[in-house]
Order: C-alpha cells, then structure tokens, then sequence
C-alpha cells in the first residue's frame, strides 16, 4: 500500500497564528511526541533568522535529535538569500531546507521586483550553496495556487528550471486558501502527470473551510506528502488539521501514513494547552462533543446494535462514547451512562431521573457523567452519606500581599483544619487542602486544565461555572468535574471537593 508523506508544520506555520508563540521548553516536547509517539514522517520547526529565542528552541530540539537520531526529521523555512539562511541553519546542526521561492508571476515581479530570469538565477545560486554544504533542499512556490491559475507559463517554467537543480520535494502550497477540492485535483493531476518523477507535497490552507478537503483531493491527484497543523492551527483561519487529514487518507482514499492514531489526542491536548487556543467543542477527531450522542434515539439505535457508528469509533483515537444528558435524552442515554458508572435503578427510579434531568436541561443546565451519582442522591433521597465534607472556608485576598485560605473538612468522623498562602484564592485553599488531604491520606491528582465561564451577557452577579479536569498518573485516567456558584472561587472549591469525593467513592 503507498504510503503518504507527513510533513508538521506546527511549530512554524502553526506558530503563525495570532497570540501564539511557544518557548524553547514547549518546543522541544511537542517535537519529540510528534516524531517518537505520533510518528509524523518530518517537522518543519521554525523560520530562518526570525529570532534568538527561536535560535535557543532549534538548538534544543537538535541536541535531543543528535541523542535519537532523528536529526533529518528536522526542516526550517528558509529564504532564496544565497548564503544567509544556509550558514544560519547549519551552525544549529540542520540539514534540510524548505526555500521559500515565488510562485506567481505577481509575487516574483511585484513583491521582489525582479523577473522571472533573476528569480530563476536567485533560487540557483541559494540551492547550490546549500548543496555544497551537504543541506539538503526542497522548494516551496509560494501562492502556487494563484500562480497556476494567472500565470501557468510562469510556474511551469520554474519547475523546468527547479528540475535540472538537486531539489528532493517541490512543495505546492495554497497559500490563500483559495482552491476548492476540484481545483485541487485539476490543477495538481495535471503536474503530477507532467513530472512522474517528481515528489509533489500540498500545502493546504482554510480560508473556506476546505483545507482538509484539499489535502485529500492532492493525495488522489497524486502528491507524495501533505502538510499538517496540530488541531488545524496557522494563519488566518489556520492549515489543515493533522487528525483530520490522517483520518481521511486511510478512511477514503485507502492510503497507508505512519502516524499513530491514538496519540492524536495526547498531541492535540498538549497544543490546545501551549498555545492557549481553544477548540470548538465539535472539532472534528478532537472535540469534546465528536463522540458524544446527545439525541436518545442515536443511544437507543448504538444500544440496540451500533446503528449510529461509522469507522470513526472513539477507541480508534483512544477515546470513549459517552451519552449526554439534557432534554433530548431518552431512556437509553440514561442506562447507558449508567451503565458505565455500573449504577443499577429500578424503571421507577430511572423514570422520575429522566424527567429530572429533561427538566434540567428546559433550564440549559449541563450533567456530566461525574455529576450524576450526586443528582441520583438528592433526586431519590438515597441515603448516600458524602464521605469527604467542606465544613468551613475563608478566603481573605488583599492587593499586594498573598492570598490566605481557612478551611475546614470532615472525614471519618473527624474534623480537620488548615491555613496556607498562596497566588490567589483558589491555589490558597488547594495549598491548605493538600494539607488536610495529606493527614487524611488521601492522593490528589494533577490538575490539567481550568475553566471559569458566565452565560452571555451575565453581569456582575451572574453565575459562574468551574470546569476543572484532574489527570490520574497513577491511573493513567482523566477526570472533570462541575460546579457552578456565584463566586468563582467557591465554584471552583465545589468542583475540587466533588473530584475529592469521586476518588473516594470509586475506591
């Protein structure tokens, strides 16, 4: 089965994005998932002479890179200047080149003012340095898309010249995201068919939504590599996605990539995090609601026989189905929720749950899995007794000085007490919970991701609701809990205790 090249471009193109811009550290750990754990063929890292602190991540992603040797893996954007851009990346230790050269007629002669002929002789001269320096050399036609559609003559005549110079890939990026997947595969066969022997990667872009769509047009067309972003990141609305287009390739054009599926969402969490940008809860692969069924008769259908699946099952990507409960759930959300916290109701009590939850959801309340042993309590009067009580808790924040937190809890039988400092409220009270947690030798799991938000519109007074996620090391699981409160801190402290508890009552 022919395989197709994956070249990330996350941490350049990616990076692109506005307000994102990651560390040395943050650099080095993305790079050695994406190549050791998610398996992408080739990394495209950073642009040539952009900055010293780019220059320290380089060096450290090609120290640890010399340790794996995994050095060619490595790729940097680098500009037709002849010697600069070369003797920049060789002094960190880079063997290969992505050169940045024009792809329109428009480009060449408007934004470097030269013709055709100089721009030809420009690239020449910078390839042969670099080759004479054992880097090896692919070529990007910038807004090769507009070139091939204005000025066809122009691109063909650059290839012409570009296959006569020792070039490994020519690299046709959509610069604008402005093709449409029949373009794609117009525009790109017809290359492809022109120049068997060349390797041909994509670059795709989002403007219209279609970056994967174009991605997967190019593969049929014939390219040999495409182009990636972890969770679609870039400029202006981003490239396309790494999960989207791994998943596409293998599911429609039965292809072969050597990524490994199920670290897609190990990879995608740990941008989200870096980089501070959010994704749409329906973002395909990666969202937290792709593989959720909210309508009950999708829960009915998977219960009775899998009647709402596609390839697309969660395990593949090392998740799970889960079932939501609001107003359009049925009978068969409920017990399979149920199912998976293996809680037995009666019809009776599983009927007066059901409309307690609809009615929840008339008002836009939320339940969560976690929240649903805590409703089966207060809704059925069970006599559940919380083995892990908040009693009492003091929150004293003043400008220039460290937060202080008083707080009590109770647990078998005993009350106990803790005052600690801390950079805010929130992390006042965990400091003296760690504390109480310790006498009462109860683990704490790592907090992974924090989210305060109001409805649209709420003002001053509106409530506020906590949603934390805890990761399990010594489990290897995740956990997120709710709370929603008045004051942001207690919001987040009921969301804290609830995880308490939940530990409790699932040993």
């Amino acid at each position: 089965m022919k395989t197709i090249e994956i070249m990330d471009t996350t941490l350049r193109d990616g990076e692109q994005m506005q307000n994102v811009s990651y560390p040395p550290e943050e650099k080095l750990t993305i790079s050695k998932i994406l190549l050791t754990e998610v398996k992408v063929d080739r990394l495209e890292v950073t642009s040539a002479r952009v900055s010293e602190g780019e220059k320290k991540a380089v060096i450290k992603m090609i120290t640890w890179a010399k340790e794996a040797d995994l050095v060619d893996k490595f790729e940097v954007l680098s500009f037709v200047d002849k010697d600069r851009s070369v003797k920049w990346a060789k002094s960190l230790g880079i063997k290969r080149l992505n050169l940045l050269t024009k792809g329109s007629y428009k480009h060449c002669t408007e934004q470097l003012k030269k013709t055709p002929v100089q721009h030809i002789e420009a690239i020449r001269e910078t390839i042969l340095y670099a080759t004479d320096n054992d880097m090896e050399v692919n070529i990007y036609l910038e807004d090769f898309s507009n070139g091939i559609k204005t000025s066809p003559d122009y691109v063909y005549t650059l290839i012409e010249a570009l296959i006569t110079l020792p070039v490994k890939r020519i690299m046709l990026p959509d610069t604008l995201g402005i093709f449409n997947p029949f373009e794609t595969y117009d525009y790109v066969s017809t290359l492809v068919t022109k120049y068997p022997n060349v390797h041909f990667d994509f670059h795709a872009h989002n403007d219209y939504g279609l970056g994967t769509a174009n991605a997967l047009a190019a593969v049929k067309a014939g390219v040999k590599g495409i182009h990636t972003t972890i969770n679609g990141m870039g400029e202006r609305a981003g490239n396309a996605a790494l999960d989207e287009v791994v998943a596409g390739i293998k599911d429609f054009l039965a292809l072969n990539v050597n990524v490994d599926e199920k670290k897609l969402h190990k990879i995608s969490k740990m941008v989200e995090m870096f980089s501070g940008q959010r994704m749409a809860n329906t973002k395909p692969i990666y969202g937290k609601n792709v593989f959720t069924q909210t309508a009950g008769i999708h829960a009915d259908g998977d219960k009775k026989g899998n009647l709402y699946g596609n390839r697309l099952v969660p395990e593949r990507f090392d998740r799970t189905r889960k079932y939501a409960l609001g107003k359009l759930s049925g009978k068969a959300n409920l017990e399979m929720t149920l199912k998976e916290l293996s809680i037995e109701l009666t019809d009776e009590e599983k009927k007066v749950l059901l409309q307690k939850i609809v009615e929840m959801g008339d008002k836009k309340e939320v339940i969560t899995t976690e929240d649903l042993p805590y409703l089966i309590s207060d809704i059925l009067e069970t006599p559940q007794d919380i083995p892990f009580k908040l009693l009492h808790c003091s929150i004293n924040s003043t400008q220039d000085l460290k937060s202080v937190a008083a707080v009590q809890c109770a647990y078998q039988t005993k009350r106990i007490e803790a005052y600690a400092h801390g950079d805010g409220g929130y992390d006042a009270f965990m400091n003296a919970l760690r504390d109480i947690l310790k006498k009462c030798q109860i683990s704490i799991p790592e907090l992974v991701d924090y989210e305060i938000t109001i409805p649209p519109g709420g003002k001053t007074d509106a409530l506020v609701q906590a949603v934390i996620t805890w990761q399990f090391k010594w489990k290897n699981t995740v956990l997120t809990t709710r709370a929603v409160n008045r004051d942001q801190n207690m919001a987040a402290i009921e969301a804290t205790v609830k995880m308490i508890n939940l530990i409790l009552s699932s040993k």
